[in-house]
């Protein structure tokens, strides 16, 4: 199974999902989708609403493998279940779709201009349940605010040494270090991020390989150079706050680089909608952001 993944997320045609929000992001998708903060009591309501919302999007006929080639999921995503298999097992066996798995823990407060990630000691666990829920690959998150150097380096850094522990698990790493779409400095930040990338590339051994998901650069094919590169099964596009018409119009000029959207996604997505305007809606988003990740200009 894991062979026929790796062949289709290096080739085929399509997007990545991002279907991963955690408990601190989670009260804002569900209050985009329709579902107020007053509508739930409890963190794991809050999470039983959440999981309805992803069973909705992950059944809908318009969620298919000829547009969508992954799914990004949070832990209690992956560990609950649609229509009585685990989430990682329908994707997979009923929609052909590659499971991932967020596996950090959130952002550390700003310093040298950037947001490393938290500490993160159940990981090891973490991996071996991944294993054990058919996961896929994983995705980890950081975030640079301003073109520091020192910060970059520290960032990248700590994503290689944590893609080493996943790749070594068996699992395929994405490594997201975002840059944020409000900074003052982003294109300078974009420079000194692929430089670092790069180095990090041309250090791995043969066995190891890693995803990218980075933020859509100021410079058209900037990131050119590493979807190139033979240690990256792919470069992913986060739409990071652009709406999904932004997202979309920014991709197609970036080569070889596919879409990895969660906000963009599910921008027109409402509980209160029938399940025909839900489909049609998602439907719209699915083949939109499908045609820009494969069509180029």
């Amino acid at each position: 199974m894991k062979e026929k993944q790796m062949e289709r997320m290096s080739n085929g045609k399509g997007f990545i999902a991002a279907l991963d929000q955690s408990g601190g992001s989670t009260p804002k998708a569900l209050a985009a989708y329709g579902v107020a903060e007053d509508t739930y009591s409890s963190e794991e309501e809050m999470f039983d609403r959440v999981h309805q919302m992803r069973t909705r999007i992950i059944t809908a006929p318009a969620f298919d493998s000829e547009h969508i080639l992954g799914a990004i999921l949070f832990e209690q995503t992956m560990d609950s279940k649609i229509e009585g298999k685990y989430t990682a097992d329908y994707l997979s066996e009923v929609k052909g779709i590659a499971p991932f798995l967020k596996i950090d823990k959130g952002l550390a407060d700003r310093a040298k201009g950037v947001q490393m990630m938290k500490p993160n000691p159940g990981l090891e666990k973490m991996l071996e349940r991944a294993n054990e829920r058919n996961i896929f690959g994983t995705k980890m998150r950081s975030v640079i605010h301003e073109a520091n150097e020192e910060g970059i380096k520290e960032i990248v850094q700590q994503q290689f040494e944590v893609a080493k522990q996943i790749t070594d698990a068996g699992l395929v790493p994405i490594v997201e270090p975002e840059v944020n779409i409000h900074s003052d400095d982003k294109a300078e930040a974009e420079n000194i991020l692929k430089n670092e990338i790069m180095k990090h590339l041309d250090k791995l051994a043969d066995d190891e390989k890693v995803m990218l998901k980075l933020t859509l650069p100021d410079q058209s094919n900037l990131y050119k150079e590493l979807t190139e590169h033979p240690k990256v099964v792919r470069v992913v596009a986060l739409s990071g706050g652009y709406s999904r018409k932004e997202a979309n119009e920014k991709l197609r000029h970036n080569d070889n680089i596919i879409a990895s959207f969660s906000r963009a996604l599910a921008q027109d997505l409402r509980y209160d909608q029938t399940d025909e305007e839900f489909n049609e809606s998602l439907k719209k988003a699915v083949e939109t952001i499908y045609d820009a990740s494969v069509n180029k200009k």
